[in-house]
């Protein structure tokens, strides 16, 4: 399918404030006004990452959706970072104009071995192309260049223009891989891999899952492995309804990939029932949420997901079920953390060893109840998630709902977490946020008369 041409504007210029855009997907005709909606500059939980610490430079870089002073909801690709030496940061760069208002098409970034910055821009379907670009000068978010990227097709280079939902990690010594969807390709969200050692020139793109109407994933890497969880949507009930949960995994750059208990598998996946299966929840009438997928201490998958009775917003869809599934060299550990509100309630997931984990995620309701986020809190677990306990909650008597809490590659302790808010039933101006790892909340200044600020704590 050819991609449309959209007209991208490239305009490397400061903006004097940071603005997050405001989004809403599929009116509900009711008190909650929308299936999902608010301050998604950090949206959604298929697009990693969002932020990476960089210890050469002592400064966290991030992306996120922006958008305009008059306008709440036209998109702006922005770059900035955290300076942790000096405690500043400075007016965020305006990359690009993506030429929409829908989140989907939202950045994610990317740090090379050399310190250059890439911003990979994103996609919804395959009516606007997607860009890469990368920064001039390390460590720079001055000014940057467009990439015209080509992928393998067959024994030839075709142009990587088109990628959706993007997840894209760059490993020493190996270069990028990155997990990506495209549409209708057979299913109409069908799971790609793709792997480049310079950014330009890309592998030819795997397929990895294609059962029944596709999928949802997300992704981790480390310098052994790359890996996938990703669930899928039932043939005839529509793309609201995601179901299941499965995982896989491969250690030589996606040339074969196996299920957790190292069961080959076949790509592309197109049996409901597979060995990449950790749990039928089709059998229970339960979607499936994913949130977050990282790799414990003994290089074990833990995934971060919530489960529901319906695709609605409103409490009708409850109970909606955070939970941890781990595998622990033998079988899946499954857990509960806590319930939520919101089938987008989204947050992210820390391993810090010996057992210990934390979740940062906004599952404390927030002023508009059963819309996407809420009030940001911090949970806790000392036995590898077999007991959660809430520690600590951060935000409180918001005006707006939180969303999308981030967590960056390599995370300071000093920047620890980043995410967006927003009204949730209406168009509003949206707020960027980050905290440590104490749970110390700042905001990142909406209006800047100087170069660098100090943001503000909460």
């Amino acid at each position: 399918m050819r991609v449309g041409r959209v007209a991208m504007v490239i305009m490397n210029e400061k903006d004097d404030g940071y603005r997050g855009i405001w989004y809403m997907n599929q009116p509900s005709n009711d008190e909650y006004v929308f299936k999902y909606s608010g301050g998604l500059g950090t949206y959604c939980a298929k697009h990693q990452p969002f932020a990476v610490y960089s210890q050469e430079a002592n400064k966290t870089f991030f992306c996120y959706g922006g958008t305009t002073k008059d306008d709440y909801r036209k998109l702006h690709h922005m770059v900035s970072y955290y300076d942790h030496k000096n405690d500043v940061v400075p007016k965020p760069t305006i990359l690009l104009d993506k030429q929409t208002d829908d989140a989907h098409d939202n950045p994610v970034i990317s740090l090379d071995e050399n310190g250059f910055i890439w911003i990979f821009s994103t996609s919804h379907g395959v009516q606007r192309p997607s860009y890469i670009h990368r920064s001039c000068e390390p460590y720079s978010i001055d000014k940057f260049e467009r990439i015209d990227a080509v992928r393998m097709e067959n024994g030839r280079e075709v142009p990587f223009d088109n990628f959706s939902y993007m997840q894209v990690w760059n490993i020493p010594e190996r270069g990028f891989s990155a997990f990506l969807t495209h549409y209708n390709d057979p299913a109409i969200r069908t799971s790609f891999f793709i792997h480049s050692r310079d950014g330009k020139h890309w592998s030819q793109w795997q397929r990895l899952a294609a059962i029944d109407e596709g999928h949802y994933q997300i992704s981790v890497a480390n310098r052994s492995k790359v890996a996938a969880a990703f669930n899928f949507h039932p043939v005839g009930k529509g793309l609201n309804w995601r179901t299941n949960l499965y995982y896989m995994e491969s250690d030589d750059s996606g040339q074969s990939w196996r299920s957790a208990d190292s069961q080959s598998l076949d790509i592309p996946l197109t049996e409901v029932d597979n060995p990449a299966l950790v749990y039928d929840y089709r059998s229970e009438g339960l979607n499936v949420y994913l949130k977050d997928i990282r790799f414990d201490e003994s290089g074990q998958p833990v995934i971060l997901y919530l489960t529901s009775r319906g695709y609605e917003s409103g409490p009708k869809s409850s109970p909606l079920v955070w939970r941890a599934a781990r595998w622990d060299g033998k079988s899946w550990d499954i857990n509960s953390v806590t319930e939520s509100d919101s089938n987008y309630d989204m947050g992210s997931l820390y391993i810090e060893g010996a057992g210990r984990w934390r979740i940062i995620a906004p599952t404390e309701p927030g002023p508009q109840r059963f819309n996407p986020g809420g009030e940001v809190a911090m949970w806790l677990t000392e036995n590898s998630g077999k007991d959660w306990m809430l520690i600590k909650q951060l935000t409180h008597n918001s005006e707006f709902n939180h969303t999308y809490v981030r967590r960056p590659v390599n995370a300071h302790r000093d920047f620890y977490a980043l995410w967006a808010d927003g009204h949730a039933r209406k168009p509003s101006a949206s707020r960027i946020y980050f905290c440590d790892k104490d749970g110390n909340v700042r905001i990142l200044p909406v209006k800047m008369t100087e170069d660098f600020v100090s943001p503000a704590y909460l």
